[in-house]
């Protein structure tokens, strides 16, 4: 099915509040060298922007702002005298609201951007950018726009120090499979990464395509929520899906488009499929969880156990799931983040307690989605975080990946566990982004040359780094060596 979300987003790691220390150049091209070198806003090439003065605070002579249409933009001009990775950070003013900007790599790669709303200046972590020798450009382009832009700020980046992963699973009663898989996924992060598509018919599209197979496939328990079964009967074919990878010696990971328990408004603008929008329908989570109970609450666990019956499913054909419930809950598009983090949060402890503890479910790997800080329900209950990256130019998301290393203490592994475009694996280590998997979306991206050209998926599928279905045959093995 077509994409259903809006892209998944980022709170921004907020850092270098305070310049005053750091050696700066302000001439027009300055080069980067082993100290932080600013670039100011008003010396870039402006393209449907302008440059303003009217907001105190700013560097420099100015700042810019009028980003207000798709295609506005400002153009940096950097240089490097060699070949290296740099940290990018921005300074901003986020005085309209939340907002997010899209910086391009020199034509290339498109990173996605948070710019959380503020009363004046702030700076936030753009990721980082691999410079080539001689110059380089650096777009800022509009994306959601209505923000003010003061200067961008380059740093040699480090190295980054080994990882501290935990080495057991939040669910101490975990099946002896489900460990073999965790600890074979521990044994491989940081070295290779995992190949991955959404839906089984996508995966073997990509056989026929670059003739290797998905290490990993995703489905969707979507089609098994009740108030989708009273339209449509039971017509899922997720669980033998993901079954049938199973089988072949692949790696499972399951998502829940849950279409809400009731209250679907089902109109020409909002069918009943739609309702795991918060648009297309009026169920209220934090009024629901406020009366335990109520109808509503009651339906909720309704919801759950059902989903539960599927999960047995996969637990009874001996399949480890790496499972990730509530996806993208901090952009509020979904009805269970439409009432703030307090309320997911809640929620996502009452399913684990109710999958872990009630259910007895022993073959879950809990995949928490989300980079916000305030929307995360905590280490306990989390085994891998991880988020959902729509961006184009197959690059290496290091904004978002440096973020949920944060997020998780480097104590989690961290998953790329839907992305628009596949990244290239020769930017995934020239930028350390040591992504655990990536998983594309189907219809519309992996079959779509402006998301995924044929060639670039061929690349990336018969890559030393990436790992595919015919690679990881001896998984388990490796993961019980491991124990």
């Amino acid at each position: 099915m077509a994409r259903l979300t809006t892209r998944g987003l980022l709170s921004g790691l907020a850092f270098l509040a305070t310049t005053a220390l750091l050696p700066l150049t302000t001439t027009a091209k300055p080069v980067c060298r082993d100290t932080s070198t600013k670039y100011e806003a008003e010396s870039a090439l402006l393209s449907g922007t302008e440059i303003l003065t009217s907001l105190p605070g700013f560097s420099g002579t100015g700042y810019v702002g009028g980003f207000d249409t798709s295609t506005d933009k400002i153009t940096f001009t950097v240089s490097s005298p060699t070949t290296r990775l740099y940290d990018l950070s921005i300074r901003y003013a986020g005085i309209y609201g939340d907002k997010k900007t899209t910086v391009v790599l020199n034509s290339g790669a498109s990173t996605e951007v948070s710019l959380p709303s503020t009363d004046s200046w702030s700076t936030v972590s753009a990721g980082q950018v691999l410079l080539n020798e001689g110059e380089n450009t650096l777009e800022v382009v509009n994306n959601w726009g209505w923000y003010l832009l003061d200067y961008i700020l380059l740093t040699p980046s480090s190295s980054r120090p080994p990882h501290s992963i935990t080495t057991s699973l939040v669910n101490p009663s975990s099946s002896p499979v489900t460990k073999q898989l965790y600890a074979y996924l521990r044994s491989i992060y940081g070295r290779k990464i995992l190949s991955g598509q959404q839906d089984l018919v996508w995966a073997n599209y990509l056989t026929t395509l670059t003739g290797k197979t998905p290490a990993l496939v995703a489905v969707d328990l979507m089609d098994y929520s009740p108030s989708r079964v009273s339209y449509q009967g039971n017509i899922s074919t997720a669980v033998e899906d993901a079954i049938t990878h199973f089988t072949r010696g692949g790696i499972v990971s399951v998502l829940w488009h849950w279409n809400a328990p009731t209250g679907l408004f089902d109109t020409p603008e909002n069918p009943w499929w739609s309702g795991f929008y918060t648009r297309a329908t009026d169920f209220d989570l934090a009024a629901t969880l406020a009366n335990p109970t109520g109808t509503n609450y009651t339906l909720l666990i309704r919801d759950i156990d059902a989903i539960a019956y599927q999960l047995k499913r996969l637990q009874s054909a001996g399949v480890p799931v790496l499972w990730r419930p509530l996806h993208e809950a901090e952009g509020g598009w979904f009805w269970w983040g439409a009432k703030g983090p307090a309320a997911a949060k809640e929620l996502y402890h009452i399913l684990y307690d109710r999958l872990t503890n009630h259910h007895g479910l022993d073959n879950l790997i809990w995949v928490w989605n989300s980079v916000a800080k305030e929307w995360y329900p905590g280490g306990e209950v989390v085994d891998i975080v991880s988020t959902d990256v729509y961006a184009q130019g197959n690059g290496p998301m290091s904004v978002q990946y440096n973020e949920l290393v944060e997020l998780g203490n480097d104590k989690k592994m961290v998953a790329a566990a839907e992305v628009g475009a596949a990244p290239r694996p020769d930017l995934l280590v020239a930028y350390e982004a040591h992504w655990l998997w990536f998983c594309v979306w189907g219809d519309g991206f992996v079959n779509n040359g402006e998301w995924n050209g044929e060639g670039v998926l061929r690349e990336i599928y018969n890559h030393d780094y990436v790992l595919t279905l015919d690679e990881i045959q001896d998984w388990k093995t490796i993961g019980a060596a491991q124990l």
